[in-house]
């Protein structure tokens, strides 16, 4: 029995357009990123999904709706796929986050996973939650085609965990980019046979401009 899994990150959001950090805000997708979740829809559609799971995030529901609109599917939102919770570095540029926050900032920047930044989150209790909520679904869902809308921090951190790079001693990890509406796509047959399809597949925005794949957290 073979379970698909697809990490679809958010369509570019007006955070992303302006370069500042989401986390929790309710930042709503830009013009760009509501096309880009139109596009993804239709070549998600072809994939015969039958569950859709979503942040409960603005910037996430609104990309999830165009497949949910089209396969007659509900969202099922949850604030386990949230991106970081990052705390006073909410709603600031990159260089405001170095300028007012350094401490946070370099940590964030250089994935301490065990930093808890100001008012926010750690990489690592965003693991958690996220780990719980992929292992329910998975479960849930045994030979369905199962497809989850969150945020480039999110979807590294859950690919990381199903690649296995991350254990009980891990203090620092790599990056894992994920473009607006990319999408990650992996195949479960049994607990400890999982087959990486792709990572940020990104072909079905090649007829449009503007898909940044260094996005804003």
């Amino acid at each position: 029995m073979i379970t698909k899994l697809y990490l679809i990150r958010h369509g570019q959001s007006g955070g992303n357009a302006e370069g500042r950090f989401g986390g929790h805000s309710p930042t709503p997708l830009s013009l760009l990123g509501q096309t880009q979740a139109e596009i993804t829809s239709q070549a998600l559609a072809k994939e015969r999904i039958t569950a859709i799971y979503s942040s409960d995030l603005v910037r996430a529901v609104q990309t999830a709706k165009p497949l949910a609109k089209l396969l007659s599917l509900d969202i099922i939102k949850t604030p386990a796929f949230r991106e970081r919770n990052v705390g006073v570095l909410e709603g600031l540029t990159f260089d405001e986050a170095q300028k007012e926050f350094p401490s946070d900032y370099e940590a964030l920047i250089y994935r301490d996973i065990r930093h808890v930044i100001t008012r926010g989150e750690s990489y690592v209790q965003l693991l958690e939650r996220t780990t719980i909520a992929i292992a329910e679904i998975l479960e849930k869902n045994r030979g369905g085609r199962v497809a989850i809308f969150a945020h480039t921090g999110t979807i590294c951190f859950i690919t990381l965990q199903i690649l296995g790079a991350i254990n009980n001693e891990t203090t620092h990890t790599p990056w894992l980019i994920t473009s607006n509406c990319g999408i990650n796509r992996f195949e479960f047959r049994e607990r400890n046979n999982v087959r990486v399809m792709c990572i940020n597949d990104t072909r079905h925005l090649r007829e449009i401009s503007g898909n940044d794949a260094f996005g804003a957290r």
